[in-house]
């Protein structure tokens, strides 16, 4: 089964989880939608959408892509997941940010975890973080477990 897992990131956790997760998918590849908002997914059994999430809102290239292959995706064994710092399933992200029927067709939607680096955000952003977490230190939030029973939901 060919897999390719589309992500659009900031700062880059989401792309650490696409790079995680493919790495547990036998032949996987990356596609950075933000790089290069087109993908050709016709060649692929396995689409595997990712962002990250900012104010509620996944990037506006995910939702462009997946706007223009809304038909497409339905046909393919379908993933969706999410990077941010907050905890549990994320379902109203999931709902606010993607079409009913794109989630519906999900083999798997999660979110996975998120990363915040200081030195990479601005003051605005880490004066946000710092009243939402309590900490303005580095976090890194990503769950491996999660990224196995994601990938795993993939490919069974």
């Amino acid at each position: 089964m060919k897999t390719i897992i589309l992500f659009a990131t900031k700062y880059g956790a989401a792309r650490e989880i696409a790079q995680r997760m493919a790495s547990k998918i036998d032949g996987a590849v990356t596609h950075d939608l933000k790089q290069n908002g087109t993908a050709d997914i016709t060649g692929f059994d396995c689409v595997i959408i990712g962002s990250s999430v900012y104010a509620g809102s996944i990037h506006k290239e995910v939702k462009t892509f997946i706007l223009q292959n809304k038909d497409a995706l339905q046909g393919k064994r379908l993933g969706l997941f999410l990077s941010g710092l907050e905890t549990g399933e994320g379902k109203k992200a999931f709902d606010n940010n993607f079409p009913p029927e794109i989630v519906q067709s999900a083999k798997a939607a999660s979110l996975l975890g998120g990363i915040f680096d200081p030195k990479k955000a601005g003051m605005a952003e880490r004066l946000i973080i710092k009243a939402i977490t309590k900490k303005s230190e580095y976090i890194d939030t990503i769950d491996d477990s999660k990224i196995e029973q994601f990938a795993e939901a993939m490919i069974a």
